[in-house]
């Protein structure tokens, strides 16, 4: 298949265990044949060859991949200041425990939920340290 058919009668070559010694040198053989081809031909190779592989995908391909958007691998995250982004979904996919990606929050937007909420102060007193410049 990589264009070397002289290597499947070649005894150095005809085992793994012939092979395995000469591991480096098989991948340099490997990496010369699919540097010269694009890699969703050579994916199609090796795949009707039932060899388990997988195309390395640049970052354009990832966002504009159709099937991971459909299955919520990327997502797109509405951001008050930024807009809208694109970014990675949450890959465990749990039925009785859906998630939803948000964007990341706003400097000091939990302010009044942790400090009266969680850590018990008054609405008097988050108002001074506001004023006071200490949040």
């Amino acid at each position: 298949m990589i264009g070397r058919p002289e290597l499947a009668e070649d005894p150095e070559w005809a085992t793994p265990q012939a092979r395995l010694p000469k591991l480096a040198k098989m991948f340099q053989l490997i990496e010369e044949w699919t540097s010269t081809l694009p890699k969703w031909q050579v994916l199609e190779e090796l795949n009707g060859h039932n060899i388990p592989c997988g195309p390395i995908l640049s970052t354009r391909e990832i966002i504009e991949d159709a099937s991971l958007a459909a299955n919520e691998m990327i997502v797109t995250v509405e951001h008050p200041e930024r807009g809208a982004y694109t970014t990675v979904g949450n890959p465990l996919k749990l039925s009785d425990s859906p998630t939803r990606i948000t964007p990341s929050p706003l400097l000091g937007q939990h302010n009044e939920e942790i400090y009266i909420g969680e850590l018990g102060l008054g609405d008097e007193e988050l108002r001074l340290l506001k004023t006071g410049g200490v949040i």
